[in-house]
């Protein structure tokens, strides 16, 4: 169900969703173009003189029909009232003599049948389309499955867009799973596109969640992690993938961060963003061999209604129509009270400063620390309250 709620919250924010009340009055005009311009061409006739041959742009109908009808009968519909109006034309007088009714109904009957075939190739691509996306997002359930709304003391949000949106899936990346030493949290970003950076992609998630369950801190994890990307990638030194690594152990309240070249996630406090940077930089997976590296972790202590914001360079590298970034550090502070609200708003808001499709593959993931004192000091409030 909370899948279904997100899916309905993009395609409010994209403009389809099926709520507007604009979209069946546009399907509507769209469906009856065609007779409008039958009507259209009926009037003109009888607004002009006898030798003027209107008839002719009656195949214009089912041409349109070809355009705007989603089932193959209706070119047929179209051309059998276009050629009906072209008879009855034809017996007033309008465009009587020299073959032109006879030309008027070959032309007619031709464009029908070329807009009825080229319905049936269109319903032949669109389930062809339809199966590849069947495929994409089955693909993306394994590469990406749906993070639980709560892990231990975190409320989790996640929005996730790929530059390629037909497939749905692309080269950034992300996990949270309970492991024996806390709670791990991963999120990275394939240099690239495409099919190569989806399997890279794949390759980083599968080691990850074997080794967040077996390595007790997080530079045991980003090792195993370099030396499966290595195996993964042989001599391809133009990939690589940064990626940050969070760890939330069970005592005390504090995370761990190991960031490996990846944007510097943000601490969400009181109305105010700060950018943990990491105490010392970390090249990112695929560029050296993180096994000869000390790597630092940063550790942060938490307070109740804390939140972490990670996303990938996706977001940040948004630009408008004048080339400047999205300014998420002064945009990500808010008040609302819903990890689902603050990322329907922050999602809402890089749409309008970008004004057309992202061109890169972008993901936010969205951490709430509320541990089960403050839960537990809510529910009771709500109870008295009710």
């Amino acid at each position: 169900m909370r899948g279904k709620a997100q899916t309905r919250r993009a395609l409010r924010l994209v403009g389809v969703a099926g709520d507007r009340p604009l979209l069946p009055v546009i399907d509507l005009i769209l469906r009856l173009l065609p007779f409008l311009v039958i009507l259209a061409v009926v009037v003109l006739a009888a607004a002009t003189p006898e030798n003027v041959h209107v008839g002719p742009l009656l195949a214009v109908a089912p041409a349109l029909s070809g355009l705007t009808q989603t089932a193959p009968r209706g070119p047929l519909i179209t051309g059998g009232v276009a050629a009906v109006v072209s008879v009855a034309l034809a017996a007033l007088g309008q465009g009587r003599g020299g073959g032109e009714p006879y030309v008027t109904l070959v032309s007619v009957a031709l464009v029908t049948t070329t807009a009825w075939l080229g319905v049936h190739v269109r319903m032949r691509q669109e389930r062809t389309i339809e199966e590849v996306r069947s495929v994409a997002e089955a693909a993306q359930e394994v590469l990406l499955p749906q993070v639980p709304g709560t892990v231990g003391p975190l409320t989790v949000g996640v929005r996730y867009r790929a530059a390629a949106a037909e497939a749905r899936i692309g080269g950034d990346l992300y996990e949270v799973v309970p492991t024996p030493f806390g709670i791990r949290v991963a999120i990275g970003d394939v240099r690239g596109k495409g099919l190569g950076a989806v399997r890279t992609a794949a390759a980083v998630l599968s080691a990850f969640r074997e080794a967040a369950y077996e390595e007790p801190d997080l530079p045991g994890v980003a090792r195993r992690l370099s030396a499966s990307l290595e195996r993964r990638l042989g001599e391809n030194d133009e990939e690589f993938v940064t990626l940050i690594l969070l760890g939330f152990p069970p005592e005390p309240a504090c995370v761990d961060i190991l960031n490996c070249g990846h944007p510097a996630p943000l601490l969400l406090r009181a109305a105010h963003a700060q950018a943990l940077d990491p105490p010392t930089p970390t090249p990112p997976l695929g560029i050296v061999d993180l096994r000869r590296l000390d790597l630092p972790v940063l550790r942060v202590p938490l307070l109740p209604r804390d939140r972490l914001l990670l996303y990938t360079d996706g977001i940040i590298e948004a630009r408008n129509p004048a080339g400047e970034f999205y300014p998420l550090p002064d945009r990500a502070p808010d008040s609302l009270p819903g990890v689902e609200d603050t990322l329907d708003r922050l999602e809402a808001d890089v749409q309008r400063h970008v004004g057309r499709p992202l061109q890169d593959d972008a993901a936010m993931v969205l951490l709430e620390y509320t541990p089960m004192v403050a839960r537990h000091d809510e529910l009771r409030g709500a109870r008295l309250s009710a």
